[in-house]
C-alpha cells in the first residue's frame, strides 16, 4: 500500500497554455535526435528543452533554463498541493476511441524488496546515470513513471469523472493525435479519496522503471547527506501517474519483432523447422492475419511475414520442454519467451547478446510496418505478437522476475510537461 500525496506541482502559465500543443513532448526514451529538433522548433519553451536538452552539458542546461523560467514566470509554483487527474483520449488501429483516466501524485518511493512497489522490467547503468545527473541538477521530477494500482470499485475514477464533467481542465493539449486533458484537485476530502482508493494495491511499474530506480538512488544520496532526514522531505517521493488496472481505457499494444541482416536465412528452412512444434496456417494478407490472431486463444500464437508468404502459427508441442528450463514458471507461460527462447535463439540462431543490441532484431508498434519493412527488402522475416495482459505484468511484476525486452507498450505515453514535481 504505497503512500500517496498531493503535490504543489509547477505548471506553466495560463497564457502560455492556451498553446499547450507546443509545450508537451513524450518521455526521454522515446526521443531520437530528428524528434528532439522537432520538438525543439515547437516552442522556445517545449518541455524537450528541460527534458532531454540539446546542449553539450545538457543537465547545466535543464537547472538554468528551469530557474530562468520560473524567474520570468513562464513556469508557476502552485499555490497548494493538488491531485492531477490526466485523461487521454485516442484511438486505436482500428479507429476505435478510447480514454484512459488517471492521476498524477507523489508516491512514497520504496526499495523493490518492500513489495509496495513492483517492476517487470530490467534497468540498465547508463539511462539510470543520464537521469540520476538531471534529478541532481534540477532538483525536479521533469517526467512522471506510469505506476497500475487494482481498485475493483473504482473509486478514484468517479472522483474524477465527476469532477472533469463540472470543470474546466488546467491543460488541453493534442499531441500526434491524443487529447491530454489535466485538472487540478486541492479539496482534501476528494485528495482523500484517491488516497484511500490505493490503501489496499501495491503499484506496479508499466513504464518509467529507470526514473524509479533513480529516484530511490536520488533519495537514498539525499538522507545520507541530511543529518536532518525525517522521510518527509519532498525527494523521499516522486511524480507517477497512477491508472486503474480496471480502467477500461488501459490498453497495451503489441511489440512486433523484424529480423534483419542474418546469414543465410531461408524461409523455406524455417517452415520446415517450425512444422515440427506448430501448425502452420497460410492466409492471404494483413487483415486475414489479424483475424487468425484474434480468433486463436492460445497464447503461443503468432504471425510469421516474409517476402511473398504470410502465415500464422501455432504451438502444438509442449511448452515447457521448448524454452529455457532455469526460467521461473510465470516466463515459461508468456507467449515472448517462446519466440525468444526457441523461435528466435534455437531456430534462427541469434543470441541474447544480439537481441539486446538489435543486432540482427528491430521492434515496432504497428503491424503494418511489419508488412511494410518485409517488402521493402529491410527485413527478411517479421513476426507479428499479441499483446500482453496486464494480469500477465502483475504476475510477473509480482514474483520478482523480469520479461524479456520489448514486451509491453502501454499506449499512449504520459507526456512530459503538463506537471513537473521539485523534490529539492
Amino acid at each position: 500500500m504505497p503512500e500517496i500525496m498531493p503535490f504543489k506541482g509547477i505548471l506553466y502559465n495560463p497564457e502560455l497554455l492556451t498553446s499547450a500543443d507546443g509545450l508537451i513532448c513524450p518521455p526521454y526514451d522515446v526521443v531520437s535526435p530528428a524528434f528532439q529538433q522537432k520538438l525543439y522548433n515547437c516552442s522556445p519553451f517545449n518541455a524537450i528543452r528541460l527534458e532531454l536538452p540539446m546542449e553539450a552539458d545538457p543537465y547545466e542546461a535543464a537547472a538554468s533554463r528551469l530557474a530562468e523560467w520560473l524567474q520570468t514566470g513562464e513556469l508557476q509554483h502552485d499555490s497548494v498541493p493538488a491531485i492531477y487527474p490526466y485523461f487521454q483520449t485516442f484511438e486505436d488501429s482500428d479507429g476505435v476511441s478510447h480514454t484512459r483516466c488517471g492521476f498524477f501524485a507523489a508516491m512514497r518511493l520504496y526499495d523493490f524488496s518492500e513489495k509496495k512497489v513492483l517492476a517487470h522490467e530490467k534497468t540498465l547503468s547508463g539511462p539510470k546515470a543520464d537521469r540520476l545527473n538531471l534529478f541532481r541538477k534540477t532538483k525536479t521530477n521533469i517526467s512522471s513513471i506510469f505506476g497500475l494500482y487494482a481498485d475493483e470499485s473504482k473509486t478514484a475514477e468517479r472522483v474524477m469523472k465527476s469532477f472533469a464533467e463540472t470543470n474546466v481542465p488546467v491543460v488541453d493539449a493534442l499531441f500526434q493525435g491524443v487529447r491530454n486533458r489535466m485538472w487540478r484537485i486541492t479539496d482534501p476530502e476528494l485528495v482523500a479519496q484517491f488516497q484511500h482508493s490505493l490503501q489496499e494495491s501495491a503499484v506496479y511499474i508499466a513504464d518509467g522503471h529507470h526514473r524509479y530506480d533513480t529516484g530511490v538512488n536520488y533519495r537514498n544520496e539525499r538522507a545520507a547527506a541530511n543529518p536532518s532526514h525525517t522521510g518527509q522531505e519532498p525527494y523521499n517521493f516522486i511524480l507517477t501517474y497512477l491508472a486503474n488496472i480496471h480502467d477500461e481505457g488501459l490498453l497495451i499494444f503489441p511489440i512486433h519483432r523484424l529480423v534483419h541482416s542474418l546469414a543465410g536465412f531461408d524461409l523455406a528452412v524455417l517452415k520446415t523447422t517450425l512444422e515440427e512444434h506448430f501448425t502452420l496456417t497460410d492466409l492471404q494478407d494483413r487483415a486475414e492475419l489479424k483475424r487468425f490472431l484474434d480468433r486463436e486463444p492460445s497464447n503461443f500464437t503468432y504471425g510469421v511475414v516474409s517476402t511473398g508468404s504470410v502465415f500464422g502459427i501455432t504451438l502444438k508441442s509442449n511448452p515447457e520442454t521448448l524454452v529455457d528450463p532455469s526460467r521461473p514458471e510465470v516466463l515459461r507461460r508468456l507467449g515472448l519467451v517462446l519466440l525468444h527462447d526457441l523461435i528466435l535463439g534455437k531456430l534462427l540462431g541469434i543470441s541474447q547478446e544480439a537481441m539486446a543490441k538489435q543486432s540482427n532484431l528491430l521492434y515496432v508498434h504497428d503491424d503494418r510496418e511489419v508488412f511494410e519493412a518485409v517488402e521493402s527488402g529491410k527485413v527478411q522475416v517479421g513476426f507479428v505478437v499479441k499483446p500482453t495482459t496486464v494480469e500477465q505484468v502483475l504476475a510477473v511484476s509480482e514474483t520478482g522476475e523480469v520479461m524479456p525486452q520489448k514486451s509491453t507498450f502501454f499506449y499512449p505515453k504520459i507526456m512530459t510537461g503538463l506537471v513537473f514535481n521539485p523534490i529539492a
